[in-house]
């Protein structure tokens, strides 16, 4: 495959990589690892991999380690590089940098610089996840990894309980088990889950159900692979439909059609579109996002 190697601009270039299948990557994303001055990345071994599946030649430039043990020299050493007019790749091993991935103090330090940051936008587990998940997405909040001891993890939790957005996890195989009771302790056995395997991979797998029936899914079982775990946000439950009708026609007395569907949807715990586009159709008119 030919890919575009005309000179990059000098600058920091963030570039996403596949969480799983080697198609998922952009050919703007080649055409950068194709021709930016150097590449730095999260795990080298897999930056090289991926250039090789792709096609992509290094002709002599070099690919070195940037990750979270990387001290303020390599941070330094890198905008220093840019500074002086040359053009670097930054890659994480899988997915978009900085979301929960080495990047935010390369980032940072650039910026500071005043020097041009750039992202080659594409892959990432926490938007896959969301996607597949059967939950409401006009809303969601990112939590990464929670902690590793049982009362930390509880308390966070906790915290989180009636934030009235979709919670997306990351959790490691060895702790999915222990972090879907502690979040049917917290939350209640009814509130909706979903637990996605290996996204994009061979063997993906996603479970869907109240935490009370996935965590007996999951119970026994010993689990490989990257994990994205997914929380319905608060209040979401099962409404009727002649209930979401009744509560807009009374808000809509006193409200704009706007406000009233903002009101219904977060007391009942909906996605506003789905609730605006009741409300527009109780309301006959053509008003507009």
């Amino acid at each position: 495959m030919n890919h575009i190697t005309k000179p990059l601009s000098a600058g920091l270039y963030f570039v996403a990589t596949p969480i799983g299948s080697a198609r998922d990557i952009t050919l703007r994303a080649l055409d950068i690892l194709a021709s930016a001055d150097l590449i730095a990345a999260e795990d080298t071994r897999t930056a090289r991999k991926l250039m090789e599946i792709h096609g992509v030649p290094l002709n002599g430039r070099k690919v070195v380690a940037f990750h979270d043990h990387s001290g303020e020299g390599s941070v330094t050493g890198l905008v220093e590089l840019i500074a002086t007019g040359h053009s670097v790749a930054y890659v994480s091993e899988a997915g978009t940098p900085l979301i929960a991935d080495p990047g935010f103090e390369l980032g940072r330090a650039a910026i500071a610089r005043d020097l041009p940051v750039t992202s080659a936008p594409g892959a990432s587990a926490v938007l896959a996840a969301l996607t597949v998940s059967g939950l409401a997405t006009d809303r969601f909040a990112f939590v990464g990894f929670l902690p590793a001891t049982k009362q930390a993890r509880e308390t966070e939790i906790a915290q989180l309980r009636d934030l009235p957005f979709t919670l997306v996890f990351y959790e490691s195989p060895k702790r999915i088990q222990e972090m879907l009771v502690n979040l049917a302790d917290i939350l209640g056995d009814d509130r909706q889950v979903v637990v996605c395997r290996e996204l994009t991979k061979k063997f993906e797998e996603v479970t869907r159900g109240s935490l009370a029936s996935v965590v007996a899914a999951f119970e026994g079982r010993h689990v490989k692979g990257e994990l994205v775990v997914l929380v319905g946000r608060a209040g979401a439950t099962d409404v009727a439909d002649g209930d979401i009708a009744d509560a807009l026609r009374d808000a809509m007395k006193t409200m704009r059609v706007k406000d009233a569907a903002t009101t219904v949807a977060g007391a009942l715990g909906l996605p506003r579109r789905q609730v605006y586009q009741m409300a527009l159709r109780i309301g006959d008119i053509g008003d507009t996002e």
